[in-house]
């Protein structure tokens, strides 16, 4: 079957359907392919799983831009919550609220633990490692060896897979910037006699924000509400296609692109325009012609990740949001609460709902575990931390997501500039958005605004605005007005490798 639309756009996650549904409200013929069978979202979406609501990841819903905030609530007008934000840290048999909370910390460390943090603390004030290259360096001098083990340490190793002595202090600088040792505590300190989040005078401190908002039946919602008003405004959303070739006709200025449905058949979509929000190694293969930059496409990597949620009958309830898992006897790296992002996440009261994040690399040891094995270990983790017995867990599934962070290593940069310039010389409608699509770690409002950027090119008939140029605080400007390096300078930040 052969199909046409002016936009075809690939992927229906936050970037993708936000593309789409832009275009839609203009009028414009769009139709988005996604490979799942069942869920939109992407990252962003939520697994049903018997009744039991799971984000893959945790999604707070907030924005500096404006534009997003009013996008969010035109797609999804009267489903949104505000939800209490509560995250704690879980080190050694104890739990530590975030922020820290000094007489907390004082009281859970023992007197001796803590004699010996500020002990270590003042030593490497006073003999620091001169110009620290590495993580492990920078936080020593910053906080001390005892604290950098246990605050640091084990936490950073597990998300990225990498030892705090490989990762470049600069990641650190700019991670932890402006946060000292003696600040956390007189901030702990005032926090302790005061209304927490609040500066004297009112001014609400942007690190202690204390509630956030968040769809009631998960992140998910929003994009299955998007993709019901892009249906609506004549758009497509097909499912269940696989995007294999992209062949680009200079003479016809048309594009042909094949995917490939579950059934084994073949769909055959021409276009003006393509919108991309797959990997760029996925995308770089799919060209046709073969892009010169494929080689640097196929040497970016990505940080995989995978969720075991379990399912247990109602201990005691927690508040978290989720827990950070400094402890180097578990593998876990983090424990979501799904019923406190929202209560409708967990349809039955008399259980709890817990989603066990793992961070790996695709193929590893604990990607290829079988499912039960990884719900084995799962459930053996719950019950060392604390939080359920073991024998309390009455069901659980294993999700898994491939290419969720952008790895930023030595050569990343470079393989990404030189991709730009020559898909963008190459294939002039080729439009590149979202975290993989760009192969930045952005977040959804971030990601969102790139493909608005893009359907506003699109729109115009040339490329107005410059979706690369959208930064931290998902700003932007028309190119050539913001500089890159000012874009670069916000950009999220994540571990390199220390030279």
């Amino acid at each position: 079957m052969s199909y046409h639309a002016e936009t075809l756009v690939i992927g229906a996650g936050p970037a993708g359907l936000t593309a789409a549904y832009m275009l839609a409200k203009e009028g414009r013929s769009v139709a988005v392919l996604e490979q799942d069978l069942r869920y939109v979202g992407g990252i962003s979406r939520t697994v049903d799983h018997n009744g039991f609501l799971i984000d893959i990841g945790g999604h707070r819903f907030f924005s500096k831009s404006r534009e997003i905030v009013a996008l969010w609530e035109e797609i999804l007008p009267d489903d949104f919550l505000d939800r209490p934000r509560l995250s704690r840290v879980y080190y050694d048999g104890k739990f530590y609220s975030y922020p820290l909370r000094a007489f907390e910390a004082l009281k859970n460390l023992g007197i001796f633990t803590s004699a010996a943090c500020v002990a270590s603390y003042l030593h490497a004030r006073l003999r620091p490692t001169p110009e620290p290259k590495t993580l492990h360096q920078w936080v020593r001098n910053n906080f001390g060896e005892k604290l950098f083990s246990i605050f640091f340490k084990t936490y950073t190793e597990k998300v990225w897979g990498m030892s705090c002595d490989d990762i470049s202090a600069d990641w650190a600088a700019q991670r932890i910037k402006g946060l000292d040792l003696g600040a956390a505590i007189r901030d702990a300190v005032r926090r302790a006699i005061r209304p927490a989040g609040k500066r004297p005078g009112g001014a609400r401190i942007k690190t202690l924000i204390e509630s956030f908002r968040y769809p009631r039946r998960g992140p998910g919602m929003m994009w299955e509400a998007a993709v019901d008003k892009i249906r609506g405004k004549g758009g497509v959303v097909a499912l269940g296609r696989a995007v294999e070739a992209l062949s680009w006709d200079e003479a016809s200025r048309l594009w042909a692109v094949s995917a490939r449905l579950a059934d084994g058949a073949c769909e055959t979509w021409t276009a003006a325009n393509v919108v991309s929000s797959a990997a760029l190694a996925d995308l770089a293969r799919a060209l046709r012609p073969s892009p010169i930059s494929l080689l640097h496409a196929r040497a970016l990597r990505y940080r995989d990740f995978l969720i075991v949620a379990l399912i247990a009958k109602n201990g005691e309830r927690m508040p978290d949001n989720w827990i950070y898992i400094h402890d180097p006897s578990v593998k876990v790296g983090r424990v979501q609460n799904f019923a406190s992002w929202s209560p409708e996440m967990v349809p039955d009261p008399r259980f709890v709902s817990l989603g066990m994040e793992y961070f790996c690399f695709e193929g590893d040891g604990l990607w290829s575990m079988p499912d039960a094995d990884l719900v084995a270990l799962a459930k053996s983790e719950i019950a060392k931390i604390g939080l359920v017995r073991a024998e309390d867990v009455v069901d659980a599934c294993v999700i898994r997501q491939p290419k969720a962070y952008p790895v930023y290593d030595e050569d990343y940069a470079g393989h990404v500039a030189q991709i730009r310039r020559d898909l963008e010389t190459s294939f002039p409608t080729l439009h590149l958005v979202g975290r993989n699509g760009m192969h930045r770690y952005n977040n959804q409002d971030h990601a969102m605004m790139t493909a608005i950027l893009a359907a506003r090119n699109i729109v115009a008939g040339e490329r107005r605005f410059d979706p690369w140029q959208v930064n931290d605080d998902a700003e932007y400007g028309e190119e050539g007005v913001a500089g890159s390096r000012e874009a670069l300078k916000s950009e999220r930040m994540v571990p390199r490798r220390a030279a």
